[in-house]
């Protein structure tokens, strides 16, 4: 049988968090991303200080940049404006917070005016959610940034529809409850996307690459536009712990290639492979540069570009 792990084990499993200062994001950047018109187009992302997620996901490592305590007040509009003081003009702002926007005590909702405010200047806001968070909260920010014309866009992690897999990853929620979100956010005109792991815990390379494809159909089925898939990485703690006992094992590059590749071949909406510390997946310092720029142009250009040939690994 397959184990469960509590919030308890989770959180004694884990190593040190990193400090953090509550004034100022701990990372923040302009990207750019294939928007849902075709083009490419700027994104300011910051990502908040902030507390840390109450949900305690198996193979989470946010927490790491995440505070104990809330933030005091005017913290988070002041980290927007650090970064945005030192950021060009983007066409969208990310403001994502290792965890749930729309959760009190990480962003609280007496700083939503200054937020709306900095926010005045973009097309679209992009933020991260749980499902089970989308409340009056969510719908009230919504209708007021609506009435400055900007789109939100509200980003849910889906993570796997695997019945088996997505129970253990404590993620506390079911594919019924997002389901019921994506439902509620699009009857109100909100945009979604949303984040798919490839490779998670209890699955083995084959496995991985085929239920991060049916999740990603799952998500197109009820409204998300741009889905996100992350390769399943360790560092966590647990996730070693799984490791040693035979329940993971990081997924290959090739995994992250085909994934895409595939999604790619049959579009029905955006999909990027997120190719973040992406080298830790490859077996091959000569090519590795090379298909890693692959996937990075095939994310902004949304099509399949000839595989890359590497004498050295035998890489097609």
């Amino acid at each position: 049988m397959l184990p469960v792990f509590s919030d308890e084990e989770i959180l004694a499993a884990r190593p040190a968090r990193n400090p953090q200062d509550p004034w100022q994001p701990y990372a923040f950047f302009v990207e750019p991303e294939r928007a849902d018109r075709g083009h490419i187009e700027d994104v300011a992302t910051v990502f908040l200080t902030n507390r840390e997620c109450p949900f305690r996901c198996l193979m989470c490592d946010l927490w790491k940049n995440t505070l104990t305590d809330s933030v005091p007040p005017g913290a988070i509009s002041a980290q927007i404006d650090h970064a945005l003081s030192r950021l060009p003009p983007a066409a969208h702002l990310k403001l994502y917070n290792s965890g749930n926007f729309f959760d009190p005590g990480a962003i609280p909702p007496g700083e939503y005016p200054a937020i709306l405010d900095r926010a005045a200047g973009f097309r679209t806001l992009i933020v991260e959610n749980h499902p089970r968070l989308c409340g009056a909260r969510l719908f009230d920010f919504h209708e007021q940034l609506q009435s400055r014309g900007v789109q939100l866009e509200v980003a849910l992690g889906l993570e796997t529809i695997h019945p088996d897999v997505l129970p253990r990853l404590n993620k506390q929620m079911t594919t019924d409850d997002f389901a019921d979100a994506a439902r509620r956010l699009r009857s109100a005109g909100i945009r979604l996307r949303c984040f798919i792991l490839l490779k998670p815990p209890f699955l083995d390379e084959r496995e991985g690459v085929e239920w991060a494809l049916k999740s990603i159909d799952f998500a197109f089925d009820h409204g998300v536009s741009c889905c996100a898939v992350i390769p399943t990485r360790d560092g966590n703690g647990l996730m070693e712990q799984l490791a040693r006992l035979g329940h993971y094992e990081p997924p290959q590059f090739c995994s992250m290639e085909e994934v895409l590749e595939r999604a790619l071949a049959e579009p029905r909406g955006r999909v990027f492979m997120d190719v973040w510390d992406a080298g830790r997946f490859t077996n091959c310092e000569a090519c590795a540069p090379q298909r890693i720029e692959r996937l990075r142009r095939m994310n902004l250009s949304q099509r399949i570009e000839p595989a890359v040939s590497c004498v050295r690994c035998s890489s097609i």
